[in-house]
C-alpha cells in the first residue's frame, strides 16, 4: 500500500460499471426531453399557422324555389301505329310509287300491280253474268207463260213444277255470277295498293319486277311518327303517387338525348299498363308526343323525365355543395366569423344542378361548393367570388381520400 498517493482511492470495477450506466441514462433522457421540446415547438407552430391561414373557397347561399317532383327513367320511342303492306293478289309488280323513308299521306298510292290478269278474268265474269241474265230472263218467260197455263188447266203440275225449278235455278246462277263479278273487281282495284295510314315508310323489301305473292311477301312497312309513342318502366313504388296525380290532371313527360338540337320534346303520360311486371317489379308506362319536327324516331332510346307535382317551397342547394362522410351526408356551413362548421344533412331529390335539402339547413345560410378538401371543422375560410374551380395539390387529394 502506497501511503504517499493523494486524491481519491481508484473506484473498484463494479462501481465503474454502476456509475457508467447512470451516466448512459441520464444522457438519454436528455436527448428524449430536448427532441419532445423541439417537436412541440414545431405542432404549436404549425397549429398556429393553420389557424390563421384562410382557406380559399367558393360559396353559395341555400334559396327556397319551386321544384318539380320528377321520377327519371330510360324510355324507348315506338310508332304510334305500324303497318305492314302486302299485296292481296299475286302478280307482277309493274311499279312502285315512293322513295325509302318517305314521307307518305294516307290514301297515297304506293304500288301497282299488273292488272291485265284481273282484268281479263273480270270481263270474263262480266260475260258469264251478262249469258246467265239472258238465260234468267228466257226461264222467266217460260214461267210465266207456264202459270198462264196452269191456270186455264193446259199443262200438267209435273211441267209447271219442272219449269219453275228451272226459273230459280237461274236466279241463283246470276246471284254467283254477280258475286264472282264483284269478287274480280275488287282483285283489279287490289292491283293498285293504297297508303292505309300516313307516316314514313321504310325500306322497300320488294323491287319492281319481281312476282308478289299474295298475303305471303312483304313490300315495305310505315311507322306513324306524328304522333307518337315513348314508352318507358318505373318502379312499382311509384305507381300510387302516379295514378293520384292522374286523377287530378294530367302528366307532363319530356324526353331528351344526346346531341338533342332544339327545345326537349314534351309530351303527355296516356297510358299505364294494367299489371306490374313481376320479374322486374316495374310498370309500363307510355306518354304521346305530338314530334311534329321529328326530334323522336322509332327505336330510339331517350333519357324520360315525369313531372308529378311541385313542391312550391323547396330549400336547395348546389349539389356540390353536399358532401358523403362517415357519418352520412354533410355540407360546411360558413359562419359569420368565416370559419366552417360541419352540419348534418338529409338530402332530397335533384332537379338539374341543384339538391333539394329536406332537414339541416334554414334558407339565407352559406355553403361551401368548392374547396371542401382543405376544410376541418372550425377552419377559416376566404371566400372567392371567380367561379374557376380551386385547385388541389396531389398531397391534398391523397390525404382527403
Amino acid at each position: 500500500m502506497n501511503l504517499n498517493h493523494v486524491g481519491p482511492l481508484p473506484a473498484r470495477p463494479a462501481e465503474r460499471r454502476r456509475l457508467f450506466r447512470a451516466a448512459l441514462t441520464l444522457g438519454c433522457v436528455s436527448v428524449l426531453l430536448l427532441g419532445c421540446n423541439r417537436q412541440t415547438a414545431v405542432d404549436a407552430g404549425a397549429g398556429q399557422r393553420s389557424k390563421k391561414a384562410a382557406v380559399p373557397v367558393l360559396v353559395a347561399e341555400t334559396t327556397q324555389k319551386a321544384i318539380p317532383v320528377e321520377i327519371r327513367a330510360i324510355g324507348n320511342v315506338m310508332a304510334y301505329t305500324k303497318v305492314t303492306i302486302r299485296s292481296r293478289i299475286t302478280g307482277h309488280l309493274m311499279q312502285v310509287h315512293f322513295r325509302e323513308g318517305q314521307e307518305v299521306n294516307q290514301g297515297d298510292l304506293l304500288f301497282t300491280i299488273d292488272p291485265r290478269p284481273v282484268g281479263a278474268s273480270l270481263r270474263q265474269a262480266e260475260a258469264t253474268l251478262a249469258r246467265d241474265e239472258a238465260q234468267l230472263e228466257q226461264a222467266r218467260i217460260e214461267f210465266d207463260r207456264s202459270q198462264s197455263l196452269l191456270d186455264a188447266s193446259l199443262v200438267s203440275k209435273e211441267d209447271y213444277d219442272r219449269v219453275r225449278a228451272t226459273f230459280q235455278a237461274m236466279k241463283s246462277t246470276v246471284l254467283a255470277g254477280r258475286a264472282t263479278v264483284s269478287n274480280a273487281m275488287l282483285n283489279v282495284e287490289f292491283t293498285s295498293i293504297h297508303s292505309p295510314i300516313s307516316g314514313r315508310t321504310g325500306n322497300l323489301l320488294i323491287n319492281e319486277g319481281n312476282v308478289v305473292k299474295a298475303e305471303d311477301d312483304q313490300l315495305v312497312t310505315i311507322n306513324q311518327v306524328h304522333p307518337i309513342y315513348v314508352s318507358f318502366a318505373v318502379p312499382e313504388g311509384h305507381l300510387p303517387s302516379i295514378k293520384q296525380e292522374m286523377s287530378k290532371g294530367t302528366l307532363h313527360v319530356e324526353a331528351s338525348y344526346a346531341g338533342l338540337e332544339g327545345p326537349v320534346p314534351r309530351g303527355e303520360l296516356t297510358f299505364v299498363d294494367n299489371n306490374v311486371d313481376t320479374t322486374t317489379g316495374t310498370i309500363q308506362l307510355k306518354a304521346t308526343f305530338t314530334n311534329e319536327d321529328n326530334a323522336l324516331w322509332p327505336g330510339q332510346f331517350v333519357q324520360v323525365t315525369l313531372t308529378l307535382n311541385t313542391q312550391p317551397r323547396a330549400l336547395v342547394v348546389p349539389s356540390q355543395a353536399v358532401q358523403t362522410g362517415l357519418n352520412g351526408p354533410f355540407v360546411f356551413v360558413v359562419k359569420a366569423d368565416k370559419s366552417v362548421e360541419v352540419r348534418p344533412v338529409v338530402p332530397g331529390l335533384s332537379h338539374g344542378t341543384e339538391t333539394v335539402i329536406d332537414r339541416g339547413l334554414t334558407a339565407g345560410e352559406t355553403v361551401v361548393i368548392d374547396g371542401q378538401l382543405r376544410l376541418v371543422p372550425g377552419a377559416t375560410v376566404n371566400v372567392r367570388t371567380d367561379l374557376a374551380p380551386i385547385k388541389t395539390t396531389g398531397q391534398e387529394k391523397q390525404t382527403a381520400s
